[in-house]
């Protein structure tokens, strides 16, 4: 798997892409054919990665947004 340089551009360590892939609580097909991975870094920040179907390319990792972590399992909001 490559990770694209543009995947990088919110300080994420490649380490923690490929933990956040092989640990993944939420995956979601899209219909343009990428993948979206929710799920833990090394650290247990919850990231959101995106990953080109085919070529096996990551194109997007940053920290999970809150409309991206309400679809996690056992989600609860905290208010």
């Amino acid at each position: 798997m490559k990770i694209h340089p543009e995947a990088r551009k919110h300080g994420i360590a490649d380490a923690d892409i490929e933990h956040t892939i092989a640990h993944a609580m939420w995956l979601e097909y899209q219909d343009d054919g990428r993948l979206l991975y929710l799920g833990p870094s090394r650290g247990g920040a919850t990231l959101e990665v995106v990953k080109v179907v085919g070529p096996e390319l990551v194109i997007h990792a940053m920290k999970a947004t809150r409309d991206h972590e309400r679809l996690l399992p056992g989600y609860r909001a905290l208010r």
